[in-house]
C-alpha cells in the first residue's frame, strides 16, 4: 500500500500517530525490497521517536537514519548526520517520519528541491480526528497548509490515522470516514490508507477500503 514511491513521506500534527505508521510502513515494505530505510527527521520532539523501535527494525535489516540525540537527555534539535543519503543514493527505498508541525517540517525544507527533481515520491498528511488541534476539517486543513509551507512540498494524499490508541473501537474507526471524507473533499487529496490496530482487522475487513493493519509501536524507557 505504501512504498509506491522510491520516497514515502508521512507528516501529521503531534500524535497524529505517525511515526507508529512510519514503522509499520518500513518493515512492510522490507517484504518487496531489499535496500530499506526509515529516516526519522523530527528534529522537534526528540522523545518518542522511531529509535524506540531500533532493535526491532535492526532485526528487520531496515537502516535507521535519526538524529545521534534521539532518546536522550539532550534537548538539541539536530540533523541526522546521513540525512542526504535520502536524495542521494537512489538505491535506497526510505520511508521518512517529519516532524509534528510546521516547525518540525523545516527540516524538510533543506531537502525539498532535489525530493522534487528526482519526482519519485508520495507526501501523506497522517490525520486523526481524536487529536486536539484536528478535531475538524477546517483545522486539520489549517495545519496541513502550514505543513506544506514550511516543507516547501505539497501533500499527495491523506492517511486516516484516527484513534484512541489501545482504546480504539472499530466503531471508533468506521465514525472517523465521514471526516476523512471531508478532508479529502476540502483539499482535493484521496485517502489512500485508513489505520487499524491488527485486532480489529477481521471486524473492518471488507467495510472500510484500503485498510492497512497497525501493530502498536511500545515505547521504551
Amino acid at each position: 500500500m505504501f512504498g509506491k514511491k522510491r520516497l514515502t513521506l508521512f507528516c501529521g500534527h503531534y500524535g497524529s500517530g505517525k511515526t507508529n505508521i512510519a514503522v509499520n510502513a518500513a518493515i512492510a515494505l522490507k517484504k518487496s525490497y531489499g535496500n530499506v530505510a526509515l529516516a526519522d527527521l523530527d528534529i522537534v520532539n526528540p522523545y518518542f521517536r522511531t529509535k524506540d523501535s531500533s532493535e526491532l527494525l535492526k532485526e528487520q535489516g531496515i537502516k535507521l537514519i535519526c538524529s545521534t540525540y534521539a532518546n536522550s537527555n539532550v534537548d538539541i534539535p539536530a540533523l541526522p548526520q546521513d540525512m542526504y543519503a535520502i536524495t542521494d543514493d537512489k538505491s535506497l527505498r526510505c520511508i521518512l517520519d517529519i516532524g509534528g508541525d510546521d516547525r518540525g517540517a523545516l527540516v524538510l525544507g533543506r531537502i525539498s528541491d532535489k525530493i522534487k527533481e528526482e519526482n519519485d515520491y508520495e507526501m501523506l498528511m497522517v490525520i486523526n480526528s481524536f487529536r486536539p488541534l484536528t478535531r475538524d476539517t477546517a483545522s486539520t486543513v489549517e495545519v496541513l497548509a502550514e505543513i506544506e509551507t514550511a516543507a516547501k512540498m505539497k501533500f499527495t494524499g491523506l492517511v486516516n490515522n484516527s484513534n484512541l490508541g489501545e482504546e480504539t473501537t472499530a466503531q471508533d474507526v468506521l465514525d472517523s470516514l465521514s471526516y476523512a471524507e471531508e478532508v479529502s473533499r476540502a483539499t482535493g487529496l484521496p485517502v489512500v490508507a485508513t489505520t487499524v490496530k491488527t485486532e480489529l482487522l477481521s471486524e473492518l475487513g471488507g467495510k472500510v477500503p484500503n485498510l492497512f493493519p497497525l501493530k502498536l509501536q511500545e515505547k521504551i524507557l
